[in-house]
């Protein structure tokens, strides 16, 4: 559950993108998993569903190698983009799933990333 208002909008780095409506100080709490609003489910369903729907849930969802398992946020997080820039990051200290955490000042306006690769491996075509 993104922790922090935001809004949908074009995203230069991929169609639509998560900007702050806030200014962020680095260091503060922007994501956390929320049971019962966010998802925890066992990857084996993808090969359960049909086609259309693996694939919404592995646009949208990512397999966490840590956990092995799907999670798929509920709110507009699941529009976070990437960037090997990312201006926020995944701290797993205290929990299991993660906090995502602004690694640095990010503006109001500004657009939320996180460097998929730190929780999720490569993607296809990245």
């Amino acid at each position: 559950m993104l922790l922090v208002p935001v809004r949908l909008a074009p995203s230069p780095i991929h169609g639509l993108g998560v900007f702050t409506q806030v200014a962020i100080a680095r260091g503060t709490e922007v994501w956390r998993f929320m049971p019962g609003l966010d998802l925890d489910l066992d990857p084996a369903i993808l090969g359960t569903l049909p086609a259309h729907m693996r694939e919404v849930l592995t646009h949208y969802g990512y397999v966490d190698l840590r956990l092995g398992r799907l999670i798929l946020c509920s709110d507009d997080a699941r529009f976070m983009n990437h960037s090997e820039r990312a201006n926020t990051a995944s701290d797993t200290s205290a929990d299991p799933y993660g906090v995502d955490i602004a690694v640095r000042d990010i503006a109001p306006g500004e657009e939320l990333t996180t460097d998929y690769t730190s929780f999720e491996g490569q993607r296809p075509g990245m």
